[in-house]
């Protein structure tokens, strides 16, 4: 990742077994770790109803603005490595997770690939993304939009701020000392 340079991306997190908060905790710390990647904001921790698969428990979800020189690809790998070594497994589409870390926008960036779609490609429907990414970045345009306008237009029903869990992750960002 030499003399390359940063390009900021958007990320969300989300999950809806065991302690999420703390996942979020452990997730945004592996993110400020690895090399040519910091953590710039964070979002509230948003408590959210469950989408495309409704028989589960509510969610929690939360977004991250970082800089990395790690190419978009490169920054895949480094989400769905951090997702394995917290155990994630992807057993049912929609389904309950430990935590899950979706790239939402990479710099101005378009990219349609099979498995690397950027932005994301459902983020203008997701209020529960939406959220979160228009309260540390709501000027940020996608498809030709600012991401509040985005999200004046979604449903958002059941997306409430949790605070107890904003809390702890807070807390947990002040002590560990990694920039946001």
């Amino acid at each position: 990742m030499g003399d390359e340079r940063a390009e900021a991306a958007a990320l969300g997190l989300g999950g809806n077994v065991g302690d999420v908060a703390g996942s979020f905790v452990e997730a945004l710390s592996r993110l400020a770790e690895a090399p040519g990647t910091r953590l710039t904001r964070v979002s509230s921790v948003y408590r959210t109803p469950p989408w495309g698969k409704l028989d589960q428990p509510s969610f929690l979800n939360m977004a991250a603005l970082i800089e990395t020189k790690a190419s978009a690809r490169a920054l895949l790998a480094l989400c769905l490595d951090i997702e394995r070594a917290m155990g994630r497994r992807r057993v049912e589409r929609w389904g309950p997770r430990t935590i899950d870390i979706d790239i939402l926008t990479y710099g101005e960036k378009r990219i349609d690939e099979p498995d690397l779609k950027v932005p994301h490609p459902r983020l203008r429907q997701r209020a529960f993304a939406l959220a979160p990414l228009a309260e540390i970045a709501p000027r940020l345009s996608v498809g030709g939009r600012e991401i509040a306008k985005w999200l004046a237009l979604s449903d958002r029903a059941g997306v409430e701020v949790d605070a107890q869990a904003s809390a702890a992750v807070r807390r947990a960002i002040d002590v560990g000392q990694w920039s946001a």
